[in-house]
């Protein structure tokens, strides 16, 4: 195979994309295509490229995935999302993502639980469960973490917030209460489970 283009990386310092002439593109360091001695118009061995594919690129995609879970827990979708980004290939992204959750470094159900306990005195069970969605966890795993942790109620969350905004259904405004209304509509509740609470 032969590298057909060798571009620096405009947002990245010192990173080239090397483009082989079967389409694919490669991310390096400018030390390591030094170190390479890659050109382009060159051709290059099986051997090497297995080199610059798993035990350079390869490795980095797993070091980086390991970087990024410690600076914060994420979901495997928003791990994927963020290795591709950074421009890995999408079989060493994967390899990355097995290589973290057989270390359980990466749990989306442990993830679920433990977002679902943070935010339930805050949020509705449907916006939490559009908020996991939206990071990529899978349906049946937010189910059963909802069905495990979940410990408040619709309305009393209602209520709860309510206290916490010093809002009384019975003394507000019809401008106050479509107000709280539209506050609670957007943390997920549905009109009945409001109504119930406020009688607006």
């Amino acid at each position: 195979m032969m590298i057909t283009q060798i571009v620096p990386l405009e947002y990245v310092k010192g990173k080239v994309q090397i483009t082989l002439d079967s389409g694919e593109e490669l991310v390096l360091y400018q030390g390591e295509l030094q170190k390479l001695g890659l050109e382009e118009q060159m051709d290059i061995s099986e051997t090497l490229y297995e080199q610059i594919y798993h035990e350079i690129i390869g490795k980095r995609a797993k070091k980086r995935a390991l970087h990024l879970l410690e600076k914060m827990d994420r979901t495997e979708e928003q791990l994927r999302r963020k290795l591709l980004e950074s421009r890995y290939p999408k079989e060493l992204t994967e390899e990355a993502i097995a290589y973290v959750k057989s270390y359980r470094y990466i749990d989306d159900e442990r993830y679920a639980r433990n977002f679902i306990r943070l935010n339930q005195e805050k949020r509705s069970a449907a916006r939490m469960k559009a908020d996991l969605l939206a990071k990529g966890v899978a349906p049946d795993v937010i189910e059963r973490a909802l069905e495990e942790e979940l410990e408040t109620q619709p309305e009393e969350l209602i209520q709860k917030l309510l206290e916490k905004k010093g809002f009384d259904p019975a003394a507000a405004t019809p401008k106050e209460a479509a107000r709280m209304y539209q506050y609670l509509l957007r943390r997920g509740f549905r009109n009945r489970e409001i109504q119930n609470v406020c009688k607006l």
